[in-house]
C-alpha cells in the first residue's frame, strides 16, 4: 500500500514528531470533538496516538499510518490515523480523522474519504471500519453522509460509548 495514493486532491505524508505542534494546533480548534471524547488533546496524547496500535496489531507497526493531508499551499487540512489489514486482512481501520476547523463544511473531508475508498477498492479491500463517540452528532452525520453504516457493535469505555461503522468498498 502506498499512502501517497490515498488522495489525488491533497498531498498525504506521514506525520512525525516535529509535526506535533502543527497537529496540536489543528486539534485544539475542534473543541466539540473533545467534549464527546475526553480528555482534551495534548502534545503527549498526539505522541502516544502516533504509535498506538490495537492489541492484535502490536507486532505489525508497519501497518500504522499517522498521516497529514496538505493542500497546495502546504497547509495541513486533515489528520488521519489509519491501520492497514485490520480488523481483517482485507479491511482497514480509521482510528482518527479530523479536519482543520476553518475548512470544515466545504466537502474536503468527504473528498479525502471518497478518494481513499476508491484507492482501497482498487487494491481489493472489502471494507473500512471506524468508530465515533455516541452522541457526537457532527461525527455521526459526517460518516453517514460518506456511506458508513452502523454495524450494531458498541465499544464501551469508562467515559463514552463508541459506535462501530463500516463502509463496504
Amino acid at each position: 500500500m502506498n499512502y501517497i495514493n490515498f488522495s489525488k486532491s491533497y498531498h498525504a505524508r506521514m506525520l512525525i514528531e516535529r509535526d506535533i505542534p502543527l497537529i496540536l494546533a489543528l486539534c485544539e480548534k475542534n473543541t466539540q470533538f473533545y467534549e464527546h471524547c475526553p480528555p482534551f488533546v495534548t502534545a503527549e496524547s498526539i505522541r502516544d496516538d502516533m504509535c498506538a496500535l490495537p492489541q492484535r496489531k502490536m507486532d505489525e507497526p508497519q501497518d500504522k499510518y499517522y498521516l497529514g493531508f496538505f493542500d497546495d499551499a502546504e497547509q495541513l487540512v486533515a489528520v488521519m490515523d489509519f491501520i492497514d489489514h485490520y480488523p481483517t486482512e482485507q479491511s482497514c481501520f480509521i482510528g482518527f480523522f479530523m479536519m482543520e476547523r476553518s475548512v470544515q463544511g466545504h466537502g474536503i473531508g468527504s473528498r479525502i474519504i471518497t478518494e481513499l475508498c476508491v484507492y482501497l477498492h482498487s487494491l481489493g479491500y472489502e471494507y473500512i471500519r471506524l468508530g465515533y463517540v455516541d452522541g457526537n452528532k457532527q461525527s455521526e452525520s459526517f460518516w453517514k453522509k460518506n456511506q458508513f453504516t452502523d454495524t450494531g457493535l458498541r465499544n464501551h469505555t469508562q467515559d463514552y460509548t463508541v459506535v462501530v461503522m463500516n463502509r463496504m468498498l
